[in-house]
């Protein structure tokens, strides 16, 4: 499914409405060139699940953690910095790990930095609709997990 989205708000509603769609303990991989709204998706995200506290991007601390009281949460990791793929790959296993024991969402950005895409996740594609105007607006693609 491709869809347009006309500004942040726009792709922070989308991601709203997308948690309360996703399954507990689903990985996200957010692909997307800088600034095509992949931390205002996640944004978006984390204020379905209940998480009131501010979304930055985790690029220089490659991982957020937003666990919820009643268990749950979000876990929101940038590999961005990680040149090596076999860095990348070991940091997502242990952020893995930790979503998973949490029973919390896992939202990969730069998921290329990976040796492979891991197998059951969601891909989603952010694009802006002009390169040469950020205001134009974004496209989200979403493919569910095969």
């Amino acid at each position: 499914m491709i869809q347009a989205l006309s500004d942040a708000a726009a792709t922070q509603a989308f991601g709203r409405q997308l948690a309360l769609r996703l399954p507990a303990g689903s990985i996200l991989l957010l692909a997307g060139d800088l600034g095509a709204g992949k931390t205002c998706l996640v944004q978006g995200l984390a204020a379905g699940l209940g998480i009131e506290e501010p979304i930055t991007s985790p690029t220089f601390a490659l991982a957020q953690h937003y666990p919820l009281p009643k268990g749950g949460g979000l876990v929101h990791l940038d590999l961005y910095r990680l040149e090596l793929a076999a860095a990348a790959d070991e940091l997502f296993a242990q952020e893995e790990e930790e979503a998973r024991a949490l029973g919390a969402l896992l939202a990969v950005e730069w998921p290329e930095r990976l040796s492979s895409a891991p197998a059951g996740c969601w891909q989603i594609q952010l694009s802006l609709s002009d390169p040469f105007n950020p205001e134009a607006g974004r496209l989200i693609e979403v493919r569910s997990p095969s």
